[in-house]
């Protein structure tokens, strides 16, 4: 892309005695060094300039201005800078005017508290989402966003990062009018000349008098401050933001600016910034499939599930908030009620929250049908099988949609480990045949697997994708093999935890040590949420292959052959008394530890928490390089992006792999020949590991040449 001048980034066009400033920087209109530089040279002309009495600044495109230029961040520093612009603006002895259309976000809404007057046209959004990214707002959000709508308020936009609506925006007063048409610029000059026969003056936000009730101000700070606490737990940037609000009631609007900057730059040099940064643009790129490329999706206007269980019911809910129907198979009457049972329950439990009405669900309703008879999926266009993880019953249910369906439909199967070749190649159509692994809930997981067999057609692929954006769904491209990305990496990662466990540290401390890490729960808590009894299911049919040398702790086994399957049956590692969500440590599997590990003929040693951390991270590592060295994930992103979205990894450290370049590769390599002494079997080093080490490269490089 050839560098653009400052010119033709931002325009200027006088309009009677309105100076028209236009920021045309497709796609968005990052307000990139080009555009800041435009910004305040056409401020500084408008004050010198006799003609001009008002400037009105609009965005080209389809929004005004998306944020800052995201690519700038991290980089040295290019003048002039954003606080900068924004201070130019608000100084300007001429009112300067704000007409928002599309997003209006982050250094976009700061230029607009900057101004002096704001429209924003009906379906605009304007947020502050910079804690999305690990840092504050670093161009006076901090400290205008307080002064007009009042810390409580300010408070919950930057820390929530969410987008407000217009009309919301205007009943805070964070922007003056919303315009009643969708033409940007005739609102906005209808506006600004309005201003102008009206002789309004300069209206500076830094004067705004929402601080007026300190006390109330106050009580909302140390409010914020005990929630963020207890809900962002090991985030730098959220209490950095409610100290440089702070700043608001004790100090000068300068004195202000110069603590938020001070604390923007704190986050700005935070590894949490780069991990969140890597987190955002990793989103971005993973859709990116080679198959997707130059091929058409096929139209999905209706959708069949096959199986009422937890996790068809929450794949139908999935469907069916996407505005589809859907069409339930059970095998019989009673199973299908079951079925629809737990499709209601999901938005019965909205309505008990006062998250949706009785009549909005009714509506949905009506979009959903079962039966027990695969006949009546003869016209759907996506099939989505969710049955028990078998494959004999899954080939079996294949058979029936290959008797049954219409040619071009597509056949997908939520398979969480099998081998999705060996379900194509049962039917006739293999080419219509793809892995679609939901997470559970399904409704509420962000993530899917999009599992590409051997001889599945692009446009399936294709299809794949976009039904992925229709149910709000961060897809992730996988290969075909035992478990795909995420599953398979857990089993080894997983095993490295049960090794700790027999080795002498308990259950209990792993869990706690990964919840320190930034994880919302441990292993071993999320074994007793999704049921011992799934894992059991999977070594049961991995015995027959495990290889005889390769070391097997049977501690889990002891546990399920006591029917502790987790929270279902009221125990598993944690007891659960009472039906109670929050486990507590059990001193009976503590002692059938002990027993396991003297029939292992093992001595407990202890561990530190950071041992744990090493170990269990460098097994997560360890596979996930095989995983991309085999092909199974196209890049390291793609598995970074399965981590944060299905298995809770925390966000701010961006995922395994940029944790990994994080930490240093030489590092981890060294550590896992360093377990190898013991264990070289387990502990032995990718391929993949082993070359960027010896080459000097890291793991981002890849994602950069693919």
């Amino acid at each position: 892309m050839n560098p653009v001048t400052p010119t033709e980034v931002v325009a200027r066009e006088l309009r009677g005695k309105i100076l028209l400033v236009t920021i045309n920087n497709p796609p968005v209109n990052a307000l990139g060094v080009d555009v800041r530089r435009g910004i305040l040279a056409a401020i500084n002309a408008a004050e010198t300039d006799l003609a001009v009495q008002t400037v009105l600044i609009v965005g080209a495109g389809r929004n005004f201005i998306a944020g800052a230029d995201i690519r700038e961040l991290g980089q040295p520093p290019l003048p002039p800078s954003l606080p900068e612009v924004c201070n130019r603006i608000e100084a300007c002895s001429k009112p300067v005017v704000v007409a928002i259309h599309g997003a209006a976000l982050g250094g976009g809404l700061e230029i607009a508290l900057a101004a002096h007057y704001r429209l924003a046209l009906a379906g605009a959004k304007l947020g502050l989402p910079e804690v999305q990214l690990g840092l504050i707002p670093g161009a006076g959000g901090t400290q205008r966003t307080p002064r007009l709508i009042g810390v409580k308020a300010a408070l919950d936009l930057m820390l929530s990062g969410r987008h407000l609506g217009a009309e919301e925006a205007c009943a805070l007063g964070l922007v003056d009018r919303v315009g009643n048409s969708n033409d940007v610029l005739a609102e906005g000059v209808a506006y600004a000349q309005e201003l102008l026969s009206k002789n309004a003056a300069v209206r500076r936000t830094r004067d705004a008098g929402a601080l007026v009730d300190r006390q109330a101000s106050l009580a909302a700070i140390e409010a914020a401050r005990a929630d963020t606490i207890k809900k962002s737990r090991g985030l730098f940037s959220p209490l950095k933001i409610i100290e440089a609000v702070e700043a608001t009631l004790d100090q000068s609007f300068d004195e202000g600016l110069a603590i938020e900057r001070k604390l923007f730059l704190q986050c700005l040099d935070s590894p949490q910034r780069a991990g969140l940064i890597h987190a955002f643009f990793a989103e971005r790129e993973v859709i990116k499939a080679p198959e997707t490329r130059n091929a058409k999706p096929r139209a999905i206007e209706s959708v069949g599930v096959v199986g009422g269980g937890t996790m068809g019911a929450g794949i139908a809910v999935a469907v069916l908030d996407a505005g589809l129907p859907v069409t339930m198979i059970e095998r019989d009457e009673t199973a299908l009620a079951r079925g629809r049972t737990h499709v209601e329950n999901v938005y019965d439990s909205l309505i008990a929250k006062g998250r949706m009405t009785a009549d909005a669900k009714a509506a949905i309703m009506l979009r959903f049908t079962g039966s027990t008879s695969y006949d009546t999926l003869a016209q759907a266009d996506l099939m989505i099988e969710a049955v028990f993880e078998d494959i004999a019953v899954k080939q079996a249910v294949f058979a029936e949609l290959d008797r049954v369906c219409k040619p071009g439909a597509v056949l997908a199967t939520n398979t969480s480990y099998l081998d999705i070749d060996a379900i194509a190649a049962s039917i006739s159509r293999p080419a219509d045949v793809v892995g679609l692994h939901f997470f559970s809930p399904a409704n509420i997981m962000k993530l899917l697997e999009i599992v590409i067999p051997a001889k599945v057609s692009a446009d399936v692929v294709a299809t794949a994708f976009e039904l992925a954006k229709k149910l709000r769904k961060v897809p992730v491209r996988a290969g075909v093999c035992d478990g795909f990305i995420g599953n398979r990496i857990l089993a080894v990662y997983r095993q490295a935890a049960d090794h700790m466990m027999e080795d002498g540290a308990s259950p209990y401390q792993i869990d706690q040590a990964l919840r320190d890490f930034g994880y919302p729960m441990g292993p071993f808590q999320v074994s007793d949420l999704a049921g011992g009894d799934i894992g059991w299911a999977t070594r049961k049919r991995k015995a027959p292959t495990r290889d005889p040398n390769a070391r097997y702790v049977q501690i889990a086994d002891r546990l399920c052959e006591r029917a502790w399957f987790g929270q279902k049956t009221g125990r598993g590692y944690y007891l659960y008394p009472d039906g109670a969500r929050t486990g507590k440590p059990d001193p009976e599997v503590e002692a059938i530890i002990d027993i396991e590990r003297q029939r292992a003929g093992i001595t407990p040693r202890s561990f530190t928490d950071q041992e744990i951390i090493r170990r269990y991270m460098a097994a997560m590592i360890n596979e996930g390089a095989n995983v991309v060295h085999q092909g199974i994930a196209l890049r390291p992103l793609d598995v970074d992006v399965t981590f944060l979205y299905g298995y809770g990894f925390p966000r701010y450290r961006g995922g395994p792999m940029k944790y990994a370049d994080t930490v240093g590769l030489p590092n981890v390599l060294a550590d896992i020949r360093e377990f190898a002494k013991k264990d070289p079997l387990f502990w032995q080093p990718s391929p993949l590991l082993v070359d960027l080490v010896e080459r000097g490269a890291n793991f981002d490089s890849l994602n950069q040449t693919n």
